[in-house]
């Protein structure tokens, strides 16, 4: 079995001025495209063969394999985190951020904090802990929060390469719109499942 690049859930250029199609055209069709084929390219001969790309996140040691299945999962997370349709917090995942945050304006601070002020290559993410509330994280390079056994909610890469073409070195602009992107739909279905 090999992994083929997901289809984006959007046209190229549906989330812009926010993200340009120009970002997506290197972002998904070129960093994206490459975690698959170096995947791929890991699996063979790696006792991997056949497995999803939620087992080999759980399972596999870190380095290469590990890496590249935890990049392609992360970044057709971070597609689906985002909607060209503006949407709301609703459902369950208002109420648990109210209970976690107190409201959602200190929600989005430390969202914003944790990806702004990331450090290095890595994502943002609002996710479902073990205990059932939800917290904001951040991981380095390629990790995840299923690692951890917490659920995804929404993620937010901050790699240099998902906002350089449009904000160049101004990373806290970037978080600001794709704050503006965030997918409640998706959240309230993650954290519903």
């Amino acid at each position: 079995m090999s992994f083929t690049l997901p289809e984006l859930p959007y046209a190229q250029n549906a989330l812009e001025p926010r993200i340009s199609g120009e970002t997506l055209q290197y972002h998904y069709g070129k960093h994206h495209a490459a975690y698959v084929t170096k995947l791929n390219a890991a699996i063979d001969g790696s006792g991997f063969d056949g497995k999803s790309l939620e087992e080999i996140i759980l399972n596999a040691e870190p380095g290469g394999l590990f890496n590249n299945a935890a990049q392609v999962w992360n970044h057709t997370f971070y597609w689906h985190s985002m909607s060209p349709e503006k949407t709301e917090p609703h459902g369950k995942v208002a109420d648990a951020i109210k209970a976690a945050f107190g409201d959602f304006d200190k929600f989005r601070d430390a969202f914003t904090q944790a990806a702004a002020g990331h450090f290095g290559s890595g994502w943002a993410w609002l996710v479902k802990n073990k205990e059932g509330s939800v917290e904001v994280v951040s991981t380095h390079d390629a990790d995840n929060p299923l690692r951890a056994g917490s659920t995804p909610l929404l993620t937010c890469d901050v790699w240099e390469h998902a906002f350089y073409i449009d904000y160049r070195n101004d990373k806290a602009s970037y978080v600001e719109n794709f704050r503006e992107l965030m997918n409640w739909d998706f959240a309230e279905h993650n954290f519903n499942s």
